[in-house]
């Protein structure tokens, strides 16, 4: 659970309501999730909702992906329970993937949903970029049954959960900074691609930037960099942000060393550079780690800058968790600082590290309480 205020919930509701509710095992905080097979029912017949109609209390977000799609529902309490985690190769669509999951857990029906999908949002269709899996928004809230139907960028809905993540998954990168209170905070993430959003604290709520940042023009910070986007110009017409501070960012780093050292490349996937880097056991894998760190430290400095993101700067994705000991120890807060006549304002930003394991269903929820 990305809150641990979801835990309190269930339990108040335990108490409350009596034995008639279900145990924190069949609510998924226990049993975990990956597998459909693996995970127990939510409810043994039909769940009815507090209104007194079928599962009117529940409310259904999703985090969709190119490889998995991860789905939890919601009460009225705020608290998300069942998670689970289905592969989306094993479905034709996001609507059979939804049933399957409604199904699995015993929840006929919901009265709001949202999903958030790691692609752009612009209009009604929506097409993944690394999947075959597309969908109209309207159709599939009539396939749902759902009116209250809402759907958003994925890293939005990232930026969406950080004011509600509570601090045990927000890890400090380095000691450095305090933060102001309520002031925006800026949000970047390198994974597959490099997600880039702010949220903003405005009438009373937070509210996030929908934003293609990832793809701005990768500019160098000294001569090194010079030669190695030299080299990713030759093979890319335009060098974006998202093509160095990526999964394919370190191979394509990676490549542009070994060419750069004059030796052959290996056939490697970004696990295998983070792992040879990490252990020590490649020279230029580790240079590869040293300038992805350095390069996502000036990135990150940007973005707060852009933003005005004195609260905070907060790194998302599936790379920055498992280089935790390394970026505290790299270029990566030397280079976030490293501004000019804005060093100083830079100084007293903190940088921290998202841990939590499904933040955008928290934000999905945050996306749906907000309207």
């Amino acid at each position: 659970m990305a809150r641990s205020s979801a835990v309190r919930a269930a339990i108040t509701r335990q108490r409350l309501s009596g034995p008639h509710w279900p145990s924190l095992r069949s609510y998924g905080f226990i049993c975990g999730v990956s597998h459909p097979s693996r995970v127990a029912p939510m409810f043994d017949k039909p769940r009815v909702g507090l209104a007194g109609d079928p599962d009117s209390s529940w409310r259904l977000v999703a985090d969709v992906g190119g490889t998995n799609a991860r789905f939890a529902l919601a009460d009225d309490y705020g608290a998300l329970q069942g998670q689970e985690t289905l592969r989306c190769e094993d479905f034709a669509g996001l609507a059979e993937a939804t049933r399957h999951y409604l199904s699995n857990h015993n929840v006929g029906s919901i009265r709001a949903a949202a999903v958030a999908v790691a692609t752009a949002v612009y209009e009604d269709h929506v097409a993944f970029t690394n999947s075959p899996w597309s969908f109209s928004i309207r159709d599939l809230s009539r396939q749902l049954g759902v009116k209250d139907f809402h759907v958003v960028n994925d890293f939005t809905a990232l930026a969406l959960s950080i004011p509600r993540l509570d601090r045990e998954w927000l890890v400090p990168v380095t000691p450095h900074g305090r933060g102001a209170p309520n002031a925006p905070r800026a949000v970047i993430g390198p994974g597959t691609g490099l997600g880039v959003s702010g949220v903003f604290h405005f009438g009373g709520r937070w509210r996030a930037l929908d934003s293609e940042g990832g793809h701005v023009t990768l500019a160098p910070a000294d001569a090194r960099e010079v030669e190695l986007l030299g080299i990713l110009t030759r093979q890319f017409d335009h060098v974006s942000a998202e093509r160095v501070l990526s999964g394919p960012g370190l191979v394509n780093l990676y490549r542009a060393n070994c060419e750069l050292e004059g030796v052959d490349a290996e056939a490697l996937e970004p696990s295998d550079i983070t792992e040879r880097g990490l252990a020590g056991e490649c020279a230029i894998c580790m240079k590869v780690l040293d300038d992805f760190c350095a390069m996502l430290g000036t990135a990150t400095g940007n973005l707060v800058l852009t933003l005005g993101a004195r609260g905070g700067a907060y790194i998302g994705g599936g790379i920055a968790p498992r280089l935790q000991p390394f970026l505290a120890q790299s270029r990566f807060r030397e280079r976030f600082e490293a501004h000019g006549r804005l060093s100083e304002y830079l100084a007293d930003v903190p940088c921290y590290i998202v841990t939590a394991k499904y933040p955008a269903l928290e934000g999905a929820l945050a996306a749906l309480d907000d309207l």
